[in-house]
């Protein structure tokens, strides 16, 4: 089920970038939510997307961010290299919480997981640098 709040800045979520084209994203990843509750910009959220398959050649878009503990299956690596080359904003119906398990229940329990501020500084630090903003990381 799609989120139905803006997150925090910081969390880590699903997209599902299902109907975008190559070399767009085409296929549901996690992603950084980089944008915070904006007025007036309701139902929008503005991440970064992250991959477990290291770059051929590291950028300063690139942020390797170690994920301890894994995040769930199929993400479940120690490390994702955020891609801040491709900054997008989606409708929360592309997003969906990270899908834990079920409890003895039948209840789903999901990993709602916030990275913390130096990696979320250096994650903005990368997207300066994909938008072609370098000179402003020094006010970071």
């Amino acid at each position: 089920m799609a989120i139905q709040f803006h997150p925090q800045p910081g969390t880590i979520l699903i997209c599902d970038f299902d109907g975008m084209k190559v070399p767009e994203m085409t296929k549901r990843r996690p992603v950084i939510v980089l944008s915070p509750n904006l007025k007036s910009r309701t139902g929008l959220c503005t991440v970064v997307p992250m991959s477990t398959t290291a770059p051929s050649r590291a950028q300063p878009y690139h942020y390797r961010l170690r994920t301890i503990p894994p995040l769930p299956a199929p993400y479940n690596a120690d490390e994702h290299w955020v891609k801040a080359d491709m900054i997008y904003t989606v409708s929360f119906v592309r997003l969906f919480l990270l899908f834990r398990e079920k409890d003895a229940q039948g209840k789903r329990i999901y990993d709602q997981r916030v990275i913390d501020d130096a990696d979320l500084l250096k994650v903005k630090e990368a997207a300066l640098h994909g938008l072609g903003l370098t000179a402003l990381t020094a006010y970071l």
